[in-house]
């Protein structure tokens, strides 16, 4: 029987129509209260009570329409319509109370744990005097553990460095030689690496290992007893007296760390000695020193040094020479000889007694050094093309070499270098001050990018800056041959074509002529020749900005896609090294170039790692040869008859374009030959006018006196549409008609004017060397009462028995130097000679006749 309501209502069941369903539902129950599969017992009415409670509940939570929701639906058919919801079988109070239990239990367990632990530790419990002992020794544990993990973490960036190619110099050391092979300076670190070990003099190993460590053979990276003692020394003088860094830490030093004074920078290296020492042997790590250590003056290791201090090789360098080294280690700077000599000789004599000290010598083996201190070479200042040689090192760094100590064959021509510095300085200082000129820039290529010279201002001692390469300027009518050709090329023109020279605007712009007259119709052959703005600027206009701008691209110039108009007549900035790329296109038929002053870089070994023909930029041609015939004719008549003419060569056809800016702060000349091209610039630094200054006036007899140099005794070579090369029937000049290397349009001239000798570098240095040797030389003895005859001066006279200094020496091939017989007589006839670099004088002697054999050999 069902339950009835007050209302005699049954309540629907609905077990009775689905008995499984009710079934069901008592299992369920039975699972959600946690009872067994059976029917409850009276045994535990606590757990009666609480399953029935949940039951009930359950129960309302399934029929929300029951008594707490409302009446049901008549007859019961919702209730009986609506499918049971499916339960979990775990519920969150369970999961709840695992948790807190889980928690209880664990530190429950650690409880007990610790306080097995403390019983267990008492039996160690000392006291006393003992447990001072055990605070110390577990508190020096403690730090000591602590100190190594932090030493350790201090290390750590010093090993990052070993995973690079460490062995691989960082910075090039690179010996220049000009384009005969005549070395003319040197440029990054002055370092030699060549020299192996064994070739090393033994003195100057043990004068590095008598001051520096003496213990490098027996130590294992750090100097134990060495560090000890350095401390002791410098408490003892309240300062740092003594250093206490093994060979192999310096060494770390130098390839890894910096010169920061530091307690971390001290754990690096001692972390990285130990590293080394376990990576190298004794005789790797004592090489690599003597080749990386600073040495002063710009130079690293002491081969380096040698050739700079004492113009000799490390392995015939002698004792004192050795202590004079081997006491730059410590402070290069301080003790340099060309620096302070006094100090780098006091310095040595504490070299020779520690190698006394040390057990090396003994004091009479050094006696002689002390006695005879070493005479470093003069380092006065050599002439040395330094604006050629930072722009040739620039390229060094461009090509990325693995090799970093070179030596390099460079493109340049040591006479024309100095013609060109010459005839700047001339000019400047002929009109500089009248025209309000301060600076000049020059570069002289061969048409196939070979950089012969390079002027980059007035003074490389005041100024490094290198207005060749660095500066830009505006070109002003310089650029205006890019836009000519350009109408030739994408254009219906030719040099005969006629445009109106005329007013033109653009917009607000509206360029005048110089001298703001106009000449109405003219062919573009006189248009460039005579310099008009306004006819680039019409062909610009029906050509395109945009597709002259790309055309100037192609030539190396530095243009915006779409630059502002005024670029069309000059107003864009450019180097004049571009300049002279762009017009080398033109002297060579239409190739693009790249400027390159290196011919050939090689290693160590004088092994050919990089050659210019085999390695270079190949040229690429840009434009058709013809086009650059036809505007070679133009630029040739604007130095014929137009504002080039200061330029023109006698006998040797030249094209070219003057460039001047606003206001006169910048005047070019730009032009070239079948030899040569060349780009001069005059102007102010700090872009002040000049006092009506263009390109014809001052750029252009530079450009003139330099080429003039450049082409004397040299074969003439005809350039593309120019008329070929003649000469005057007095300099013998034969003109053949033969193009060089199968080119057309090429014509090679025989015979003309020489070059003017020049003596090379080898040559002014023996020429150096004899000169000392005379100043060495003993003074003549003259007999008291003798002198010139017919002077009444002393020292000249020809009086008997004179012997040695003054006698003149017999000469022949092969036969060895001799007085002459009866040169008596003819003394007085003997005059000092001046040789450009001091007064020579007769002097008897092996030193001086191994000078001059040496000499004429150099000369010849």
């Amino acid at each position: 029987m069902t339950p009835s309501d007050p209302n005699g209502r049954q309540d629907s069941d609905p077990t009775a129509a689905d008995p499984s369903a009710g079934a069901d539902r008592a299992t369920a129950d039975r699972a959600a209260s946690g009872l067994p599969g059976s029917a409850l017992t009276g045994s535990d009415e606590a757990t009666r009570l609480v399953a029935s409670a949940e039951v009930a509940r359950r129960d309302g939570a399934a029929d929300p329409a029951g008594p707490a929701g409302g009446n049901a639906a008549p007859g019961g058919s919702a209730a009986r319509g609506t499918a049971e919801p499916r339960r979990s079988r775990f519920g969150f109070l369970e999961l709840d109370a695992w948790i807190d239990t889980s928690i209880w239990r664990a530190g429950r367990g650690l409880i007990e744990f610790y306080e097995r632990f403390s019983i267990f530790m008492r039996r160690f419990t000392v006291t006393g005097w003992r447990r001072g002992l055990v605070e110390v020794l577990d508190d020096a544990a403690t730090f000591g553990v602590a100190g190594t993990v932090l030493m350790l973490a201090l290390a750590l960036p010093a090993f990052e460095e070993t995973k690079k190619d460490w062995r691989k110099e960082v910075d090039y050391s690179v010996t220049f030689q000009d384009r005969y092979g005549n070395p003319i300076g040197k440029r990054g670190i002055l370092q030699n690496d060549t020299v192996p070990l064994q070739d090393i003099p033994d003195h100057m190993i043990k004068s590095l290992l008598a001051t520096e460590d003496r213990r490098f053979f027996d130590h294992f990276g750090i100097d134990i007893i060495g560090t000890a003692r350095a401390v002791v020394e410098n408490l003892r003088h309240r300062g740092v007296t003594q250093g206490g860094s093994s060979l192999t830490q310096q060494l770390a030093k130098n390839l890894f760390l910096t010169n920061e004074r530091s307690l971390e920078r001290k754990i690096k290296e001692a972390f990285l000695a130990l590293w080394l020492e376990s990576n190298l042997t004794k005789r790797e790590i004592l090489k690599l020193y003597l080749d990386r250590a600073y040495m002063g003056g710009g130079t690293f290791g002491v081969a380096a040094a040698s050739e700079f201090y004492f113009g000799k090789s490390v392995r015939d360098i002698n004792l004192s020479e050795a202590a004079m080294l081997a006491g730059l280690f410590k402070a290069p700077t301080k003790y340099a000889p060309h620096v302070n000599l006094p100090n780098a000789r006091a310095r040595a004599n504490e070299v020779l007694t520690n190698l006394v000290q040390a057990g090396f010598y003994t004091e009479g083996q050094v006696l002689a050094a002390r006695r005879n201190p070493a005479k470093p070479v003069d380092r006065k200042r050599d002439y040395t093309p330094d604006y050629f040689l930072d722009y040739a090192f620039g390229k060094i760094d461009e090509l990325d070499l693995p090799v970093h100590t070179l030596t390099v064959k460079s493109t340049i021509d040591i006479g024309l270098q100095k013609k060109a510095e010459e005839v700047v300085e001339g000019q400047l200082r002929e009109v500089g001050q009248e025209l309000n000129i301060s600076q000049a820039a020059v570069v002289i290529m061969e048409p196939d990018g070979a950089v012969r010279a390079i002027v980059g201002g007035r003074d490389y001692g005041s100024s490094q800056f290198n207005r060749a390469t660095d500066a830009k300027r505006q070109p002003g009518s310089s650029f205006k041959p890019y836009v000519y050709l350009s109408a030739l090329v994408y254009g219906n023109y030719n040099p005969r074509s006629v445009v109106s020279d005329q007013p033109v605007c653009i917009g607000d712009w509206c360029p005048k002529n110089y001298g703001g007259r106009y000449s109405g119709r003219v062919n573009l052959t006189d248009a460039i020749a005579r310099s008009l703005n306004s006819i680039p600027v019409q062909l610009a206009q029906q050509i395109g900005r945009e597709r002259v701008a790309k055309f100037a691209q192609m030539f190396g110039l530095p243009l915006p896609d779409k630059p502002d108009w005024p670029f069309v007549i000059g107003a864009v900035e450019v180097r004049v090294i571009d300049q002279a790329v762009g017009y080398a296109a033109f002297a060579n038929g239409g190739y693009k170039v790249e400027a390159m002053p290196i011919e050939q870089v090689l290693n160590g070994a004088g092994e050919v790692i990089w050659d210019r023909k085999k390695n270079g930029p190949a040229p690429k041609r840009i434009v058709a040869e013809d086009k650059v015939q036809q505007i070679n004719q133009m630029m040739n008549a604007g130095v014929e008859r137009g504002t080039g003419t200061r330029a023109r060569l006698e006998g040797i056809p030249a094209a070219g374009k003057t460039g001047t800016t606003q206001s006169s702060r910048d005047a070019w000349f730009c032009g070239f030959t079948g030899n040569m091209v060349g780009v001069v610039w005059v102007g102010n630094d700090d872009y002040r006018p000049m006092e009506k200054v263009t390109g014809g006036v001052v750029p252009a007899p530079i450009w003139h006196d330099i080429m003039e140099y450049a082409h004397a005794s040299i074969e003439l070579k005809q350039g593309p549409g120019m008329p070929p090369p003649s000469r005057k029937s007095d300099q013998g000049a034969a003109v053949a008609a033969a193009g060089q290397g199968g080119k057309p349009g090429l014509t090679e001239v025989a015979g003309g004017a020489e070059r003017p000798k020049t003596l090379t570098t080898r040559a002014v240095g023996v020429l150096s060397e004899i000169e000392g040797l005379m100043r060495q030389a003993s003074p003549a003895s003259v007999p008291p009462g003798t002198g010139q005859p017919g002077t009444g001066q002393p020292g000249f006279g020809a009086a008997p028995g004179r012997q040695g200094a003054l006698t003149p020496l017999e000469t022949r091939p092969g036969a060895p130097l001799r007085p002459v017989a009866g040169s008596a007589e003819k003394a007085a006839a003997v005059r000092p000679v001046r040789a450009g670099i001091g007064r020579l004088t007769y002097v008897a002697g092996d030193a001086v006749r191994r000078g001059v054999e040496t000499l004429v050999v150099a000369v010849r």
